[in-house]
């Protein structure tokens, strides 16, 4: 079996329960079959005490992922392995996430987080999304044994349920991990024509999903409990009615296919939706007519409206249009009611931090984005502000929120702290996984 010896570091770091070993960790590489990426590997520490076993990728900076805690590991033991954990995912599922009328969509397995390296699943109604992520999990004996996992799965007491399973890897990793195409067509289908779209619920709200179209593999599940917080937020500031015309006005900036705008036209008299994408918002748009045909009375009292901008370019535009009408009519540039002004305001933009040494410009980017926010917000408003790249700690973008509140003038209460839904569960031993930070904030004069 190849084996692969690591520095002193990443040894300490593997016995303290981190699952990765980057590249700059490999001492040597011993490799019985250099011709194969993605074998199977016992990793080594400097005395050559082994540490376990792991994926090998001979092209990513994560060279190695840890399967198991035993040396030596068959592809036959791991694959026994790899059926069990997914069974023990799925079964997470139903305790954690369990499928109702209004919610019928849900991460079936989340990588590290589930044992499962290189591997994950999304499931939006009768539709599953596989991506395997290394050159170790886009092998075909994988595939077979997620297939047959999730066909038992499929199985109730009152028969088979529609179930297609569609491979999309993501472009990116795909690239980087220098992976072979995924086979073509679906995995497995009930159906003699095989369907790409489905529609799913979160939350009682209903969404478009196309397995052909979108980003990563579709709806951003992770923030499924965060959208109805959100919501909720905004009626426990004490916002009026959305029946009245002067109800709560929301902006959500970088709304994708209109998430936590759509939870938040429950409750506001207007929401804009913003994002750079054309097809997104024309996504959202759909999305908005498929509730209103569903419950015409849902947003009847809710003026909803899609923008297509840059989201810098956006709140600067705002900020500087607001505060310049302050300045000349009030002599003053501190907040205050006006029209332009909003009562809450969701900032979810995309990881801005892909790589480590992206850290500090990403960092300025949130700092902006939160600066023009919270001098946009009326007294007494609402910021959900939101980061999903897993190189920014919990505390480094709380601390941005807070530089930013200190240079807009702004006192800005914490009221709650969240992460990814609990389909998306963390590894205490690898941050990575932590890698959803939302904070909803009260914001004061």
């Amino acid at each position: 079996m190849p084996s692969l010896s690591v520095s002193r570091r990443a040894a300490d770091r593997l016995r303290s329960g981190y699952l990765w070993v980057y590249r700059s960790d490999l001492v040597s590489a011993q490799d019985a079959e250099p011709g194969s990426p993605g074998s199977l590997a016992t990793l080594l520490d400097p005395r050559d005490l082994p540490l376990g076993t792991a994926l090998y990728s001979s092209a990513s900076q994560i060279a190695a992922r840890l399967v198991s805690p035993l040396p030596g590991l068959t592809r036959a033991q791991y694959l026994q392995d790899l059926r069990a954990r997914v069974d023990a995912a799925l079964q997470r599922r139903r305790q954690l996430s369990p499928i109702s009328l209004a919610n019928n969509a849900h991460r079936v397995v989340f990588s590290e987080a589930d044992n499962l390296p290189g591997i994950v699943a999304d499931r939006y109604n009768d539709l599953v999304l596989l991506q395997l992520l290394t050159q170790g999990t886009a092998q075909d004996d994988v595939r077979s044994v997620i297939v047959q996992a999730l066909r038992a799965d499929a199985l109730d007491s009152s028969g088979r349920r529609s179930l297609t399973i569609w491979e999309r890897p993501d472009p990116r990793i795909r690239e980087l991990e220098q992976l072979p195409a995924p086979p073509p067509g679906p995995l497995f289908s009930t159906h003699t024509n095989a369907p790409t779209a489905t529609i799913f619920s979160l939350n009682g709200l209903r969404f478009h999903y196309d397995a052909s179209a979108g980003q990563k593999t579709g709806a951003f599940l992770d923030q499924r409990l965060n959208y109805a917080a959100a919501a909720r937020a905004v009626v426990a500031a004490g916002a009026v009615p959305s029946g009245d015309a002067n109800g709560p006005r929301a902006l959500d900036v970088c709304t994708y296919q209109g998430g936590f705008a759509l939870h938040l036209a429950q409750v506001c008299a207007r929401v804009t939706g913003v994002d750079a994408s054309r097809s997104a918002l024309e996504a959202a748009e759909r999305n908005l007519i498929l509730n209103q045909a569903q419950d015409p009375s849902l947003f009847q009292r809710c003026q909803v409206d899609w923008m297509e901008a840059d989201a810098f370019e956006y709140l600067r535009h705002l900020d500087q249009t607001t505060h310049a009408d302050h300045t000349t009519h009030a002599g003053s540039s501190s907040p205050q009611s006006s029209s332009a002004l909003f009562d809450a305001i969701v900032l979810d933009p995309p990881a801005f931090a892909k790589s480590r040494r992206a850290t500090e410009g990403a960092l300025r980017g949130y700092k902006e984005l939160n600066l023009r926010a919270l001098r946009l917000l009326a007294p007494g408003g609402t910021l959900i502000t939101n980061s999903c790249s897993h190189h920014i700690s919990l505390e480094a973008f709380t601390a941005v929120v807070a530089a930013a509140a200190a240079d807009a003038h702004r006192r800005v209460q914490v009221l709650h702290r969240y992460g990814a839904a609990p389909d998306h569960p963390e590894i205490l031993t690898l941050p990575e996984t932590a890698y959803l930070k939302c904070l909803i904030c009260r914001v004061d004069a």
